[in-house]
């Protein structure tokens, strides 16, 4: 069996604008408008069901960025989008720079600490907005661990699936 596709969440629609159809569209990317260039792109909506698209196009406004999608005609089909999920092939997105890291290369690695003291793997990683952190979590408890390089997060081995912390086991 291959290896399933790894995908990056990149934006989600958060109802209509306008009358026409168009979408108002929370992007993840950086700038907010890159997010077209990583088409297709795999939707899902709040019930789960997901679909492949190709073809939207959008543009930044005041209120952020407004989209339209092939299939999306009016108010009520662009309102019925409200709260999909815009996700696309990890596959897709450019190199980090050296020394950066997407968030979904992180998850998986096994975490453990300078005295050798496995913490598990990492789960997901969010952003607190003074920083990142990564959620490890084993058979039994789940740790939180700031991602500051290098006081806590010394070293990442993407090759080897591993990251060494300097964490107390016992915090």
């Amino acid at each position: 069996m291959s290896e399933p596709v790894r995908r990056v969440l990149m934006g989600r629609i958060h109802g209509a604008f306008g009358v026409r159809g168009e979408l108002r569209l929370e992007s993840f990317s950086d700038p907010d408008t890159e997010i077209f260039r990583y088409q297709p792109w795999t939707l899902r909506d709040p019930q789960g069901r997901e679909r492949t698209l190709q073809g939207a196009r959008g543009r930044p406004s005041p209120k952020g960025i407004v989209m339209t999608m092939p299939d999306v005609a009016d108010r009520d089909a662009a309102d019925a989008m409200r709260g999909t999920e815009i996700w696309v092939s990890r596959d897709a997105l450019p190199p980090p720079a050296p020394g950066e890291f997407y968030w979904v290369d992180l998850e998986g690695l096994r975490v453990s600490n300078l005295d050798g003291v496995v913490f598990g793997r990492v789960a997901f990683v969010f952003s607190t907005g003074a920083n990142d952190v990564l959620v490890v979590r084993d058979d039994t408890r789940e740790r939180m661990i700031p991602f500051a390089r290098p006081d806590y997060v010394r070293e990442i081995d993407l090759d080897a699936g591993t990251l060494l912390v300097d964490w107390d086991p016992e915090f």
